[in-house]
């Protein structure tokens, strides 16, 4: 019996020592890194350097195993225990042990005909073809003299008519100077005339748009941060970009030692003429001087000080997204509305990182009824253990839009609240608009939306070649209720369509893309 025992455990080590060392890029590692990592490490992203094949990512696996193995990688701030929002990141303790076993290893390769194909992405754009593209009319020189620039720009977009904007989406012209971006539009004038004072190209403001360009400030599109991918608003939801207006784009130059250009362009995107768009996002900003309990942000050398700003709520709202930000002493935020003895968790963020921050869309409408407060609080640590802390020693910060200063700035993107959309979920292609994440040969069915519907559904899908597929809607028996398309030929890439759902009775179903490698399924119900 012992002999036995001693055999079954030899075996075991032999069997774990074998898959310890069957950990390879071409069967594990490229899947995890072209579905988490490669988005930014690629040519012309905010990646430091590209993991778009074998011998990139093996000239790195060793930075990989640790970047992954305390968590920096891939940056994710918020706490997904307290809130979920779209394109979260993150990787499970399987994968970090396999990226961890695979540079131990000596980064094998494998058989590179077991290689997924990298990622295919866009080029000009993550999101499609534009509408609009509105460019620099010159470059911007930004002088090497280790200072913060703040500078305005003004791009007429020779509207005639107004438009409804699904999404803006800014292209740095030089992603080593250009920290982050806001836009808004102004339809008076004095941008430009602000413009035309000034010698060099733009102007400088260190407060939002400039001095009687306040409303700019409240009626900002969604702005730009590195590494942010830009999102489309939902369906039915937009915001107007009227005729004859000027974009302004306020961008945050970081400080450099030597001088260095940017030509930056946006992307714009308008509604569909047959989208019927009658909901306009609005961002409510709480900041120290905007909040319900207005007073001035003061951090006092050599203390570490929580804020706390509120913001009440008069009408109920339905909010889409949010956007913290702060600056180098920031340490953490934790922002929550409250109605009655309901709470609902907005964004948690334990580890403030000023080189990683964002908007956050939320998986589904956070619904804030009339009467609420939204409470907001954040700390920052303005002493000498905080590394970041960019006076030696430490001195009084107060607001400003220098690196070097502090922020409490909090945009919230919502729109009127309307009943049922409590029960309304977003997914990933509710915002990306396209998907071009699939690798060829790879197929995947997306969410179905709006989820629960009335009257219509939104179907997409993405196919990685081309090929004949069917889509059925089977009922929860699994009995076929309709059939929508069958055999039909599809091109390799992004497809989507509206179905009238209205006949079907109360209930759950299932769409299926069926006809591929195998059948796809997503859930939905009919109310």
């Amino acid at each position: 019996m012992k002999i036995f025992r001693i055999i079954i455990l030899l075996l075991i080590v032999q069997i774990g020592s074998v898959s310890a060392q069957d950990v390879t890029f071409a069967d594990n590692v490229a899947e995890i890194l072209y579905d988490n990592c490669t988005t930014c490490h690629r040519p012309g992203e905010i990646g430091p350097f590209p993991l778009t094949s074998y011998e990139e990512a093996a000239s790195f696996a060793n930075m990989i195993k640790f970047v992954t193995e305390i968590k920096y990688m891939p940056p994710w701030p918020p706490d997904p225990s307290y809130s979920h929002f779209l394109g979260e990141r993150g990787l499970t303790d399987d994968e970090i042990q396999k990226l961890a076993q695979w540079a131990d290893d000596g980064a094998p390769r494998g058989n590179p005909n077991n290689e997924p194909a990298p990622p295919t992405f866009p080029t000009g754009s993550q999101l499609g073809t534009p509408d609009l593209v509105l460019s620099f009319d010159e470059s911007y020189l930004h002088k090497g003299n280790n200072a913060d620039d703040y500078r305005v720009f003004v791009l007429p977009t020779g509207l005639a008519e107004d438009k409804i904007v699904k999404s803006i989406e800014l292209r740095p012209g030089n992603r080593r100077i250009v920290h982050h971006a806001l836009i808004s539009y102004d339809l008076s004038g004095r941008a430009q005339l602000l413009d035309n004072a000034t010698p060099e190209y733009g102007y400088q403001s260190f407060g939002g748009f400039g001095d009687g360009l306040e409303d700019a400030f409240t009626r900002q599109f969604p702005g730009y941060v590195p590494g942010q991918r830009p999102s489309f608003f939902p369906q039915g939801l937009g915001q107007v970009l009227p005729a004859g207006s000027d974009i302004l784009i306020q961008i945050h130059y970081a400080p450099i030692a030597a001088d260095e250009s940017d030509s930056t362009s946006i992307n714009i995107f308008f509604a569909d003429e047959d989208e019927v768009v009658d909901r306009m996002v609005q961002n409510a900003i709480i900041t120290p001087f905007t909040s319900s309990n207005p007073h001035l942000l003061n951090l006092p050398a050599n203390q570490i000080k929580n804020e706390y700003h509120y913001l009440n709520i008069p009408v109920s709202v339905s909010v889409l997204a949010i956007w913290p930000h702060m600056h180098l002493l920031g340490k953490d935020w934790l922002v929550y509305s409250v109605h009655g003895n309901d709470t609902t968790q907005l964004v948690k963020i334990d580890d403030w990182d000023f080189n990683w921050q964002g908007a956050y869309d939320f998986t589904g409408f956070q619904v804030i009824p009339a009467g609420s407060r939204i409470h907001a609080y954040a700390t920052y640590d303005n002493t000498v253990n905080n590394p970041l802390n960019p006076n030696d020693p430490p001195a009084r910060v107060t607001w400003g839009e220098r690196t070097t200063d502090e922020m409490f700035y909090l945009p919230i993107s919502y729109v009127e609240y309307r009943e049922g959309d409590e029960d309304i979920m977003f997914n990933d292609s509710t915002f990306s608009g396209i998907f071009n994440s699939a690798a060829p040969g790879l197929h995947s069915l997306h969410n179905v939306w709006p989820n629960p519907s009335r009257e219509e559904i939104r179907v997409s899908f993405t196919l990685g070649k081309t090929a004949e597929a069917s889509i059925t809607i089977y009922d929860i028996q699994g009995k076929i209720v309709e059939r929508i398309q069958i055999d039909e030929k599809y091109q390799a890439g992004d497809h989507a369509f509206s179905h009238d759902i209205s006949p079907l009775g109360l209930g759950t179903y299932f769409v299926a893309l069926e006809g591929l490698d195998k059948p796809y399924y997503r859930m939905f119900q009919k109310l």
